[in-house]
């Protein structure tokens, strides 16, 4: 009986906060979609965007046809890409676009999505190590390009039409020297097929730009191992009547052995490989030949060698 009575009390005590809660939830006030919205512009003025960004997807979850739910839409864009949201904001924004293809201001959020993109590549690492972006991921800096490319295509007339060309001009040269970079890399590993067509890629893609007598010279050097000596030739008449003055030290060391894999090449006696017609080769005085024991201890007894050998 006890027991029965308890839980009588504890159920009725139960109930009683429940309509409570509902009461409250029944009584609390839908926000006006104006109002709304001007409390995320508010926060978005004073760079609060985390509460900017709660405002809008709460303006657009209420209101989604409302006037001014496109607006929201394209202001979560902005929102997220001032907050560090990358993937947050490229996913605003290609949801954007594709809901809104003739929006007056579509042209807005094609340059956000390339600027995101943008940023992106650009890292704060980057910005403060000596860390070469040539040899970094480009998958952030080919989808910025794609992004500028399409708003100065589709809307040259755009007021951010002018400086999607200048990012360009410089996403086009980090491009091009990433290009470079792997040709490089595959002519160190002995695949000069694919070297040669990594270079003749940023001649025919990437003109202007400060990659292509690096990508000539990859060219000439790819040809020349694969013994095909007439297109090494003409593309080293090119190489000489465009960049004279260019200078190129070949890339390309020969096999290494077992010994020189396991040692770092610190006993190689390799030579660099020859090229046929060179380009310019940067010249340097001949050293002389270090002995192993030299080579073993970098050098540090090497005047005391000297006198002894005198």
């Amino acid at each position: 009986m006890r027991t029965t009575k308890i839980l009588i009390i504890a159920l009725f005590c139960f109930m009683t906060a429940a309509c409570s809660w509902f009461e409250d939830i029944q009584t609390a006030p839908d926000i006006p979609e104006q109002d709304l919205y001007q409390e995320a512009m508010s926060a978005m003025d004073n760079e609060n965007f985390d509460i900017a960004i709660e405002k809008l997807q709460l303006l657009e979850a209420r209101y989604p046809f409302g006037r001014f739910s496109e607006q929201a839409q394209l202001e979560l864009i902005y929102a997220y890409f001032s907050s560090y949201e990358p993937e947050a904001a490229r996913a605003a924004a290609d949801r954007f676009i594709r809901l809104h293809p003739n929006h007056d201001n579509i042209d807005y959020a094609y340059y956000l999505k390339g600027l995101t993109a943008f940023e992106q590549d650009i890292s704060w690492i980057t910005q403060y190590l000596p860390i070469d972006e040539t040899q970094r991921d480009p998958g952030a800096a080919l989808d910025s390009f794609e992004s500028f490319a399409t708003l100065v295509s589709r809307y040259p007339e755009s007021q951010y039409a002018p400086d999607s060309q200048k990012r360009m001009v410089y996403l086009k040269n980090r491009l091009a020297a990433y290009e470079v970079h792997v040709a490089r890399y595959y002519i160190q590993r002995e695949a000069f097929v694919a070297a040669a067509n990594r270079g003749r890629y940023v001649i025919e893609n990437m003109q202007e730009t400060p990659a292509v007598p690096d990508a000539l010279a990859v060219m000439i050097e790819a040809y020349t191992h694969l013994g095909q000596q007439d297109l090494a030739a003409d593309t080293q008449s090119v190489l000489a009547k465009n960049f004279p003055s260019y200078q190129y030290s070949p890339i390309f060391k020969g096999e290494k052995t077992l010994l020189d894999a396991a040692t770092f090449d610190l006993f190689s006696d390799t030579k660099e490989a020859p090229i046929a017609s060179p380009v310019r080769m940067s010249q340097e005085a001949p050293k002389p030949e270090r002995s192993i024991f030299s080579t073993v201890t970098f050098g540090v007894f090497d005047d005391d060698e000297k006198q002894n050998a005198e």
